[in-house]
């Protein structure tokens, strides 16, 4: 595939990404709305705490996805049909057997903590049950789906995978209005059609990629070579992942211990508007990274990193036009999103806002280490200093701290890990230049230099809460930035193509 054609298939499958970002963004953040009003502050928080027990024990399936779907990507790019093969019908085994191991530990671990660590509320303790058991199930569905799921970006047809989410949005929206129609225990019902949803997808992915990919057979053939190549790399992954949901489903957990649910759905709801945000980026990323990971595979390392550097710088300027005005209009923004907003929601969101703008270097710098394929150091260096993270917080919270210490913790954490640890692993690892990198830094430091003067002028005195303060320092924050992107962040030859696309569009 040529570089040009290469990038085409890169613009049109991040069209189809964004079209489905964009629609299940949308459709995400009025589900969520009507079913936090639906269930209730304290109910809410209940299932995200609850659900996070499972959402912890599933850290083994991150690694193992990871693998999957790198494995698959490298072998298309190879071209080996029969190394596909066998590749697709060890993971689908391998996440087949991980599916009944996590239900086991489930079962037997988190049961007996949800009983006897947790805070919840004496007469909610058979609903938390109910919740765990869908929990559970749904987390199976979740695990079988994966190497589906990677075949599918691993094929780049993104189109298909944009309405499979498209579809499941739609279905979620239909859990709002059974919601009003069933007059039974909504926190059950929730939680039950939510496990539906994903036996359907489920059911879905198997049926269209035996119709259309050759290496699907259901067979669950066990190649123990290749088994051992995914979970060699793998492997390396298992403690990075362990780590993650620690920070991320365990903290919730541990926001359970020390706080009431109340708070527990804030930082839910944070996260949620945050990983809406994120969909953006994560939309081009899905597009970009398996161009990156089949150039590399057949010997064109040079346009790899190439791609990696640019994508990164990407990345970071749809970040900024997403983060700076959800920080800036955060209580607005939950204001018109939720009748209530719960304590602690507005700093907690312009908070992980701004981690995601460090997130960015962190996650986009690790693709050069999957595509590598060698994990090893980074396994062993960025989840140690994630880890600190949880002890710490943990103090905090013992010592009677704000709640919103585990958000500076995070932000702090992923500052070192995306402009420190990241950046030394590749130029070591995968052989970058620290100059490349460096000048992938400055230029984005640079745009957000120059984007935000005037929106923060205009904060200081504009009226948020009425619809055209909203509208004026909204347009005014996304102007500023694209102005400084054209100005500060494209090269002089970017700016001729994008001048020439314009002109020929118009």
């Amino acid at each position: 595939m040529t570089i040009k054609s290469s990038n085409k298939t890169i613009a049109k499958n991040t069209f189809f990404l964004y079209v489905r970002m964009l629609f299940t963004m949308i459709v995400s953040l009025y589900t969520s709305r009507v079913i936090l009003q639906k269930l209730g502050v304290d109910d809410y928080g209940i299932y995200q705490a609850v659900g996070g027990i499972v959402g912890f024990l599933s850290f083994i399936n991150g690694a193992l996805s990871t693998g999957s779907s790198r494995f698959l990507t490298y072998e298309l790019g190879t071209g080996n049909q029969k190394k596909l093969e066998e590749t697709f019908s060890t993971t689908l085994s391998i996440h087949i057997a991980l599916a009944l191991i996590i239900a086991v530990v489930a079962e037997i671990g988190g049961l007996w903590f949800l009983h006897n660590k947790m805070v919840i509320p004496a007469e909610r303790i058979e609903a938390a049950d109910f919740v765990f058991q869908m929990s559970i199930l749904t987390a199976l569905c979740s695990i079988i789906i994966v190497p589906f799921n990677a075949t599918i970006i691993a094929h780049e047809q993104m189109s298909i995978y944009a309405y499979i989410s498209i579809v499941e949005v739609i279905l979620k929206l239909l859990i709002v209005y059974l919601l009003t129609v069933f007059d039974i225990d909504r926190l059950k019902t929730y939680s039950f059609f939510l496990f539906v949803i994903h036996v359907v997808l489920l059911l879905f992915y198997i049926t269209y990629c035996k119709l259309q990919f050759k290496e699907v057979k259901c067979n669950l053939h066990f190649e123990k070579n290749i088994f051992k190549e995914i979970a060699s790399f793998s492997g390396w992954s298992l403690f990075s992942n362990a780590t993650i949901a620690l920070n991320s489903q365990g903290i919730l957990i541990v926001l359970n211990l020390f706080f009431t649910p109340a708070i527990v759905t804030a930082r839910s709801i944070s996260v949620q508007v945050n990983m809406a945000a994120n969909q953006f980026v994560n939309s081009f990323r899905t597009a970009v990274n398996p161009q990156i990971v089949k150039r590399y595979a057949a010997n064109d390392v040079n346009g790899s990193q190439r791609l990696l550097l640019e994508s990164t710088k990407y990345s970071y300027f749809l970040m900024l036009l997403l983060c700076v005005p959800l920080c800036l209009l955060a209580e607005p923004i939950l204001n018109i999103w939720l009748e209530t907003v719960p304590e602690y929601s507005v700093p907690f969101l312009q908070l992980i806002v701004i981690q995601s703008l460090c997130q960015v270097f962190d996650t986009s710098f690790y693709t050069a280490l999957y595509t590598k394929g060698r994990l090893r150091e980074n396994a062993l260096i960025s989840p140690a200093i994630s880890l600190l993270r949880f002890p710490i917080v943990y103090l905090l919270f013992k010592m009677g701290y704000s709640p919103l210490v585990l958000s500076w913790a995070s932000i702090i954490t992923y500052a070192i890990l995306g402009f420190i640890v990241k950046p030394w692993l590749i130029i070591k690892i995968a052989n970058y230049k620290l100059n490349d990198i460096l000048k992938i830094f400055l230029v984005c430091f640079k745009v957000t230099i120059v984007a935000l003067p005037v929106p923060l002028l205009v904060n200081s005195f504009v009226e948020k809460s009425t619809v055209f303060g909203f509208l004026v320092l909204l347009g005014i924050i996304e102007i500023s930035i694209i102005v400084a992107v054209y100005m500060v962040g494209l090269d002089k030859d970017m700016r001729h193509k994008l001048k020439t696309y314009l002109r020929q569009k118009l």
